[in-house]
């Protein structure tokens, strides 16, 4: 599936964000947000089946992809701050969120800062706090840094950024700018609970944060606390999937992913 106008920016916030548009239908528009040094493109397949039947915007997060690199720091309330005002720049009165690993994070705070245009969220790989991740995972990131430019151009994630960004030449910034967040501690436990809106998280039974974490996240919610006993007043309406012989680094593009996640978003209050 072929994005029919292509490529569009959008000023937000004072900066230019790259989004496109997917699908179509009565479903409850999805915006769709990728992990780190990614871009719209990096859900495969998914992108296309969560498309049936609903309009996906596929957006590229400041200074990935598409989207021209600019002189800010990165954080993922401005972010969110990003997406919520891109939600009414294009007309939407309300819009599901679905992120990955760094998405997920940026969508998760989307819920939190703006909850008027946020239907439901979609969290995969995403933790509530930096040390959710395995030890190795935030002991990896605490050490990562901007001097990770030049060795990483050999990477697929390189590769990707050099058929897409506008500015090849603006890498080092997008290294220097991710690298600089993600070694910065946070915790939003306090902040989860009061979540308005549906919420799934789904995680792989390998991924880079433990299942336990994404337990306790659902466990935040409310969910999973009592049988929901034969009238079902014991489920919440959140839910939790754990997927099988799954990483962090084919979560985006195996086929559970979709299945998993569109029966939540055609669900109906």
């Amino acid at each position: 599936m072929v994005a029919p106008t292509g490529p569009q920016l959008a000023i937000v916030n004072g900066i230019q964000l790259a989004y496109a548009r997917f699908g179509g239908g009565p479903g409850t528009p999805l915006v769709l947000l990728h992990g780190g040094y990614g871009d719209y493109d990096m859900f495969g397949a998914n992108r296309d089946a969560l498309a049936v039947g609903r309009l996906v915007i596929g957006v590229d997060l400041q200074s990935h992809g598409r989207s021209p690199a600019v002189d800010r720091p990165m954080r993922f309330e401005t972010m969110a701050d990003d997406i919520g005002a891109l939600i009414r720049e294009l007309g939407l009165s309300k819009a599901a969120v679905m992120g990955f690993s760094l998405g997920g994070g940026v969508a998760l705070r989307t819920g939190i800062q703006h909850p008027d245009v946020v239907d439901r969220l979609v969290l995969v790989s995403t933790p509530f706090k930096h040390y959710g991740w395995h030890p190795e995972m935030s002991g990896a990131m605490d050490q990562m840094g901007p001097q990770l430019a030049e060795p990483m151009k050999m990477t697929p994630m390189y590769a990707s950024y050099q058929q897409r960004a506008p500015n090849v030449g603006d890498w080092p910034t997008l290294v220097g700018q991710l690298t600089d967040l993600i070694k910065r501690d946070y915790d939003w436990s306090a902040d989860v609970p009061s979540l308005q809106m549906p919420v799934m998280i789904v995680v792989g039974d390998a991924d880079g944060l433990p299942p336990r974490h994404a337990v306790e996240f659902f466990e935040l919610l409310g969910g999973g606390l009592r049988d929901a006993s034969w009238d079902m007043s014991g489920k919440t309406r959140h839910r939790l999937a754990i997927l099988p012989g799954v990483t962090h680094y084919d979560m985006n593009v195996v086929s559970g992913l979709a299945a998993a996640v569109i029966p939540f978003l055609d669900a109906t209050d």
